[in-house]
């Protein structure tokens, strides 16, 4: 079949369904265009992509500026390795360093990987410079985390379908409750631990929003300790939840955007997704120089990382955040989103609950997580022209793009009133 050629979305389901790994449960619908908030699937239907890509195409679908620029990378140099310099790599890492606020970046590729990174740096800062004694080096991680799916960040779950027969696993990583502020006190009495790695919110799990002081007690906790606070912002970051990243307020959004926790700054800022725009893998790990100097030649590495097109991707992509105002919407069109989803809660006893922040948000359906209520809405929902997927059962999540303007978010409110009362209409 050549790569040209037309294909149905029932031969593009069953081709995956012959040759690919099981891996994923996709919604049945097979997209073949983008742009904005709206994708198309192969028979030319249209709908609100309400996922993005969970959270990587915060910019919108092809995005003009970041697409122009990936073109223009594309037809000059794509990759090099890191055994010789390239144009594009200091450039782009003089840009997110002063971007975000830190002193050097380590770029990687995939958000696993960024984690990955920013497990074996806090490990290594653990040992040369707290002087843990050697591999005996903790990282204290929370409870219905998602970090990513290798060995070692799965050593770090508690979700049975993510390490069931994957074992065994990589030891010196322990998990606490989530927003649970006298667990982490307990946890870091110990001497041996290197770092806390948390999630502002955690997204895959249902989009959990911990008390507005947990992260900044958190922060200084971990500063009174002498442990390393670590920001997994793959998903939250890069204006997601209305500021520039979700754990806090020293960044360049807004001030009056930037409520909350205002006195925290990671000591490891872990980036990807929306870092590419969702055009090319693009992941970063960002530190100080008092942490990141422990990395040293030979220490770690990729050969893709750093690469010119992804430099050129990245550049472009933080660009638009911030020409376009991207946080400043996510935060205004949030608040009318939840708003109006209230409105809903009223109206319905088939949800019973929405909460986020920013652009990433969520709705508890009135079922138990083993039920299929949730897929059942998501399904009709694309069937009605937005498309969401429901995470741990009975939660709705929905990010949509942040280019989206309120009269495309009040559409994407009417269809979602519709469909919930028309399926609530059905199940009486």
């Amino acid at each position: 079949m050549s790569v040209l050629e037309k294909i149905s979305s029932k031969d593009a389901i069953a081709l995956e369904e012959k040759y690919g790994a099981q891996n994923y449960h996709p919604l049945p619908v097979v997209l073949s265009r983008g742009e904005g908030v709206y994708v198309w699937d192969v028979e030319g239907k249209k709908y609100y992509d309400f996922l993005s890509a969970y959270s990587a195409v915060n910019q919108g679908h092809c995005h003009p500026h970041i697409i122009s620029a990936l073109k223009e990378q594309a037809e000059k140099l794509t990759l090099t390795s890191r055994a010789f310099y390239n144009d594009m790599l200091g450039k782009y890492e003089k840009y997110v360093t002063e971007y975000f606020g830190f002193d050097r970046v380590l770029p990687m590729n995939t958000g696993a990987e960024a984690v990955e990174t920013a497990m074996k740096l806090a490990r290594k800062w653990g040992y040369e410079k707290k002087g843990i004694h050697v591999n005996q080096a903790k990282i204290i991680v929370c409870q219905n985390n998602f970090h990513g799916r290798t060995i070692t960040i799965i050593s770090a779950s508690n979700d049975p379908i993510a390490t069931e027969n994957f074992g065994p696993f990589t030891p010196g990583i322990f998990s606490i409750r989530y927003n649970d502020i006298n667990a982490l006190s307990e946890a870091l009495e110990d001497k041996n631990v290197a770092a806390f790695m948390v999630e502002p919110i955690q997204g895959e799990a249902g989009v959990y929003v911990p008390e507005d002081d947990y992260l900044k007690e958190a922060y200084n906790l971990c500063k009174r300790k002498n442990v390393l606070f670590i920001a997994d912002e793959v998903q939250t970051g890069v204006a997601r939840t209305g500021r520039l990243l979700a754990s806090c307020g020293n960044c360049s959004c807004t001030d009056k955007l930037c409520s909350g926790t205002p006195d925290v700054k990671p000591d490891i800022l872990i980036l990807g997704k929306a870092l590419s725009g969702g055009v090319f893998p693009v992941s970063a790990v960002l530190a100080n120089n008092d942490i990141m100097d422990v990395i040293r030649p030979g220490n770690h590495g990729s050969t893709f990382g750093g690469n010119p097109l992804a430099c050129a991707v990245a550049i472009a992509a933080l660009e638009v955040v911030k020409n376009e105002n991207l946080a400043e919407n996510a935060y205004h069109l949030g608040k009318l989103f939840r708003s109006e989803m209230r409105k809903l809660i009223e109206k319905s006893n088939l949800v019973r609950l929405v909460r986020g922040k920013g652009l990433l948000n969520a709705i508890v359906i009135n079922d138990d997580e083993d039920s299929s209520t949730a897929w059942d809405i998501c399904v009709a929902l694309k069937e009605n022209g937005l498309l969401a997927k429901p995470t741990h059962g009975n939660i709705i999540r929905f990010a949509p793009p942040l280019v989206v303007t309120e009269d495309q978010l009040l559409d994407c409110v009417s269809i979602i009133f519709k469909t919930i009362l028309e399926f609530e209409k059905k199940m009486a």
